[in-house]
């Protein structure tokens, strides 16, 4: 399987990079991941609806020049529906089945997604109702779809 993690914005912080590169090392002996971090759009701290609109608008087409058509997109987003572990990795599992060889996970930026991205998506998903940054989301994600190769496979790491 191949996964793209596709965030808006460049990761900074060493610890996150750290956990997300410890991840996606353990990754490796499952699927191909591919890390692609569009630019953000770079905005005051205040914005009307219309800019708000304009800048997700243009950091969409960012993420959306990224996807190819055959590819499967799940779209992280805060009012999605939430999963168990265990259901995380039975659709990915499933997904896989059914020859979905390509998926992108899309967290988008302190604003969200645009319209046009979530129209693209296939599938949704929230890791809860609160608000995370979306670097650190980044590291969730990572670590969840690391227990969800570990769960499929009946080996130790998720209890």
């Amino acid at each position: 399987m191949n996964i793209s993690i596709i965030t808006v914005g460049k990761l900074k912080e060493k610890y996150l990079k750290l956990g997300i590169a410890e991840y996606t090392k353990r990754l490796s002996a499952y699927a191909k991941v591919q890390e692609i971090e569009v630019p953000d759009e770079k905005a005051p701290e205040h914005l009307s609806e219309a800019d708000m609109f304009l800048v997700k608008q243009k950091e969409g087409e960012r993420i959306l020049a990224k996807i190819s058509p055959d590819t499967h997109v799940i779209a992280l987003a805060i009012n999605a529906k939430q999963r168990t572990s265990e259901e995380f990795a039975r659709e990915l599992d499933q997904l896989a089945t059914y020859g979905k060889s390509k998926i992108a996970f899309v967290i988008g930026g302190s604003l969200g997604l645009s319209d046009d991205v979530m129209k693209r998506s296939d599938d949704t998903i929230s890791f809860s109702k609160m608000t995370f940054p979306h670097q650190l989301m980044k590291l969730i994600l990572c670590e969840q779809i690391y227990r969800a190769y570990r769960i499929n496979r009946n080996e130790p790491y998720h209890k």
